[in-house]
């Protein structure tokens, strides 16, 4: 059970990020947004933008999301976008980044990832691809940027994980699947548990002035699908036999999965609040593994002894690939 009384918002499921941040004035606050040229990634950049944010939109090939990038630049306020290069199954791309950013970072959004690649496939630093790019890589740069974070002063981390990461606790003895029989599916919801597991993991941080917490956008059509097949989604219930999205009364439009993001990443109300999961702009109940409803946050993800556990491993992972 919590130790906390849940945390709620007066914004529905299906409100925009814009929404949730009308009214609020992030004149001078600066942020990076990893993968936010495409889906909800550009819907959370346009609302921090539109609040008077400077964000950075961190991409492994700014040139192909300079038209995205000069249209958010555009936008009425106070705010500006940029790019930079950043390729998170890369460590040293991931280093780069860091050591060029200066000054304070008021916010960072862990928002980048794939899911269900088909087959095993590793990083140059023969990390399994699913937890080099949604977590290992966001781990790497979150302790990077540490010092600009905790320079901020109030600082915030989100990590956006998924509804899928009930499937899978993160397994310590065969993270990589060097052993195990690679399944899509249980690499992409082990990342996902990672995710959260980084949010509470960083309530080490607390004394900096850091919070970090976690988030599940809901079902969005983007690019994330990208390595589904038809047969795939249509086994989902995602499309028909033409080929046509079936429309379901809790799928989003990406504007709608970006508000839980900026909330964490910006609303008042989560002053003060690190190591939580949220979805539909609510904190999640917790969800037993025998709960068939969907939604909610699985004990092994909000477990703190696994967050250090993780931590450490990541750590290690991470200082070992540096040689």
């Amino acid at each position: 059970m919590y130790d906390h009384d849940r945390l709620t918002t007066p914004f529905h499921s299906h409100a925009t990020a814009t929404e949730v941040l009308d009214g609020a004035d992030l004149a001078g606050r600066r942020a990076v947004v990893t993968g936010g040229a495409s889906g909800i990634g550009t819907e959370t950049v346009r609302a921090l933008t539109s609040a008077g944010a400077e964000v950075t939109v961190a991409i492994r090939d700014p040139a192909s999301a300079e038209a995205t990038v000069r249209a958010l630049d555009a936008l009425p306020g106070p705010g500006s976008v940029r790019s930079a290069p950043l390729d998170l199954a890369d460590l040293g791309s991931v280093e780069a980044f860091a050591r060029a950013w200066r000054g304070p970072l008021d916010i960072l959004v862990a928002n980048a990832g794939i899911m269900a690649v088909p087959e095993r496939r590793v990083s140059d630093q023969g990390w399994e691809l699913h937890l080099a790019t949604n977590h290992l890589g966001h781990f790497a740069l979150a302790t990077a940027l540490h010092p600009h974070l905790r320079a901020a002063g109030s600082a915030r981390v989100v990590a956006v994980s998924s509804g899928a990461h009930r499937a899978a606790a993160f397994d310590f003895e065969d993270p990589q699947f060097e052993r195990r029989p690679y399944d899509r599916w249980t690499a992409y919801a082990q990342s996902k548990t990672a995710d959260v597991l980084l949010a509470v993991g960083a309530r080490r941080w607390a004394s900096d002035g850091i919070t970090a917490n976690a988030l599940n956008p809901g079902w969005i059509s983007t690019n994330l699908q990208r390595h589904l097949d038809d047969e795939t989604l249509r086994a989902m219930g995602a499309i028909d036999e033409k080929g046509d999205i079936i429309p379901q009364p809790y799928y989003k439009e990406p504007a709608q999965g970006a508000a839980t993001s900026v909330l964490l990443a910006a609303s008042p109300l989560l002053e003060g609040v690190t190591g939580r999961y949220f979805e539909d702009n609510q904190e999640a109940r917790l969800a037993e593994d025998s709960d068939p409803r969907p939604g909610g946050v699985a004990a092994h993800a909000l477990d703190p002894r696994a967050a250090d556990r993780l931590w450490e491993y990541a750590a290690r992972t991470v200082a070992a690939a540096r040689g």
